[in-house]
């Protein structure tokens, strides 16, 4: 109720909001019901020294900021916002069915033209909104990553796929295969963004493989992230990683592109387990969701974008006054 009052319509639910953000690593609590706008109390309330949030600008629906109570208390610390990374992003990739997003692809016109018009407000384009290229590094990768080779005892599960837009779906999955033993040490298999597209179609994968290998990271259940998996789990994969039990979700396996089974290694050896994650969700269901919702973004994306143009017109003003 909160963001569609102050934003607009959310596109998860608040149960998968929840789910999802426990499910990052860096999380230790959450604090459901949160109020739009921070205010000090909240902070008291869950034992916080300060607030943080990106160098974007918040506002409220009356267009106010909405970290101001927290800000002149001091209590607020602000991080960067990692450029190319945004919902708005991500929308527009899904509305304008090109591929330019892969990675190793040249942008063409057609996706440029329509890259202009949308995430556009009244006045022109947004710093914050836009669709852009996230830049991937290896200082980010390091940051992402938990570091931990598997440990004498640990069971190494195999889990390969595109985790594209990663979401609830994929955490229940993770989560169920998580259980499957007492140490488990998790390796997800990314495949590139070519090779999703042979076995999905469309303009998918909607995150290229830089921002699948983040999303992955970030879970707390996955251990170590292959980039750029083979599509087939083949003896050296499962000999390189001494993987003792390969999982797959019950979403239809795509044959290979000579028509083999990609799980054939696997089964031969004995190793290959289903996993139901009792989840329904999937990255064509939340397309599904802002397509059908796609005039409300839109509508959204305007009016954010007029707010924050205002607020940098009058903080402008306020600097030119000032001199």
């Amino acid at each position: 109720e909160e963001i569609a009052k102050h934003k607009g319509p959310p596109v998860f639910t608040q149960e998968e909001r929840y789910k999802m953000v426990q499910a990052i690593k860096w999380v230790d609590e959450i604090a459901p019901g949160a109020p739009y706008v921070t205010t000090l109390e909240t902070l008291d309330k869950y034992n916080c020294d300060f607030c943080v949030h990106g160098d974007d600008i918040t506002l409220t629906i009356d267009g106010k900021d909405t970290y101001e109570e927290v800000k002149t208390a001091g209590r607020y610390r602000e991080c960067k916002r990692t450029q190319g990374v945004s919902t708005t992003d991500l929308v527009g990739r899904m509305l304008l069915m090109t591929k330019a997003h892969h990675s190793n692809i040249d942008e063409d016109l057609d996706y440029r033209k329509h890259t202009d018009n949308f995430g556009k407000g009244p006045k022109g384009h947004s710093p914050w909104t836009g669709v852009s290229q996230f830049l991937q590094t290896s200082q980010k990768i390091i940051q992402f990553a938990s570091g931990k080779e598997p440990q004498p005892g640990d069971t190494i599960i195999y889990v390969a796929g595109a985790f594209d837009l990663f979401h609830i779906g994929h955490v229940d999955f993770l989560e169920k295969v998580h259980q499957l033993a007492e140490k488990p040490y998790i390796i997800a298999g990314l495949h590139f963004d070519q090779e999703v597209n042979r076995y999905k179609g469309k303009n998918y994968p909607i995150m290229n493989i830089h921002e699948r290998t983040l999303s992955v990271l970030a879970c707390r259940y996955v251990s170590e992230v292959v980039i750029g998996a083979p599509y087939a789990v083949t003896a050296d994969l499962l000999d390189h990683f001494r993987v003792t039990l390969v999982c797959h979700g019950m979403t239809e396996v795509v044959p290979d592109k000579d028509g083999s089974d990609p799980y054939e290694e696997p089964k031969r050896r004995g190793i290959f387990q289903l996993v139901d994650s009792g989840s329904n969700l999937t990255t064509d269901l939340i397309v599904q969701r802002i397509i059908k919702n796609r005039l409300e973004f839109e509508a959204r994306n305007q009016k954010k974008e007029a707010k924050e143009l205002a607020v940098l017109e009058a903080m402008k003003r306020l600097e030119e006054e000032k001199h």
